[in-house]
């Protein structure tokens, strides 16, 4: 069984910094690129940024590039997201995800407040 669980969110202010963990199981983790998007509220969900199988290669979208990192342990199954400079614009849901053969997979979320 698929399964991916975020932490790390929580209330910061502008320019202020978080790390989301997101801890994967019930599939070879370390053989599959990962992502995670966001969804604030009244908008659809958009994609943040991806990191390959080996750690190797991450994309980002614009607005987040320079400010938020992405990385990943698969030690540990798990993949990071450092960010830093948030933004009351960053205010959203924060979701890990893993397309595989048989789908995509989502976690339960996690929320990111930017505040001040």
């Amino acid at each position: 069984q698929v399964q991916l669980v975020e932490s790390g969110g929580g209330l910061v202010q502008p320019g202020g910094s978080l790390r989301l963990s997101c801890a994967a199981s019930g599939f070879t983790f370390s053989t599959y690129a990962m992502s995670w998007y966001r969804q604030a509220p009244g908008k659809e969900r958009e994609f943040v940024a991806t990191i390959s199988w080996g750690g190797s290669y991450t994309t980002y979208t614009d607005s987040v590039k320079g400010r938020f990192t992405l990385s990943r342990d698969n030690a540990k199954n798990t993949v990071y997201l450092q960010m830093n400079n948030l933004k009351f614009e960053d205010t959203a849901v924060y979701y890990c995800n893993v397309a595989l053969a048989a789908g995509r997979y989502w976690g339960q979320g996690t929320q990111v407040t930017v505040s001040s």
